[in-house]
């Protein structure tokens, strides 16, 4: 159960009504804190809906994030969307296998996007041979993308699970589906 009150859009001020995802046990845990919980959502939607980076790298990086953090929250909310963005069943597969450094059937650039969130994620930081791929492979608006992309997913998942945001029933098939590995910690 989580740790604030989940708000309902009638629970909030009037110029706050118009929140977007007001269904979503994250939005309306944030909405505690309108203001915060509009420039959070505006962060994701300049990500989802104008950044330059495309759309699926951008996906992996999220579902890597959620993968290596063990956020079934984020996890399993990103399979949703990234299976909208033209990331294949095959493709989030494949994020298990990349893990444990086996073979998958990614190519090299999608590779290099889930190494650089493995990093930023489990080492804060990225080495050069990962940064060096990505600037060969990316312009700077879509590489710098990417790393806000990466940094916000990660302050997301951080944020989740100190208010122990619950799982909507609805994804938990993606779980099912798609498991995350077995914490042992």
């Amino acid at each position: 159960m989580a740790r604030v009150r989940y708000l309902d859009r009638e629970d909030l001020a009037p110029e706050y009504q118009d929140m977007p995802r007001m269904k979503s046990n994250i939005t309306r845990a944030l909405a505690n804190s309108p203001r915060g919980a509009r420039h959070v959502a505006g962060t994701g939607m300049y990500l989802r809906h104008e950044s330059s980076l495309n759309p699926r790298l951008r996906e992996l990086a999220i579902l890597q994030v959620g993968y290596s953090t063990g956020s079934e929250y984020e996890y399993a909310h990103h399979i949703d969307v990234a299976l909208s963005f033209g990331v294949s069943e095959t493709d989030i597969l494949a994020i298990a296998a990349d893990s444990a450094g086996q073979a998958c059937t990614l190519e090299p650039l999608a590779r290099a996007v889930l190494q650089a969130a493995r990093e930023m994620t489990e080492q804060l930081s990225l080495s050069d041979a990962t940064f060096t791929v990505l600037n060969d492979a990316l312009d700077a608006e879509s590489l710098i993308d990417l790393l806000i992309a990466i940094g916000e997913y990660n302050g997301m998942v951080r944020i989740m699970a100190a208010l122990q945001i619950d799982l909507e029933p609805e994804f938990m098939t993606y779980l099912e589906r798609f498991p995350l590995p077995i914490r042992t910690e």
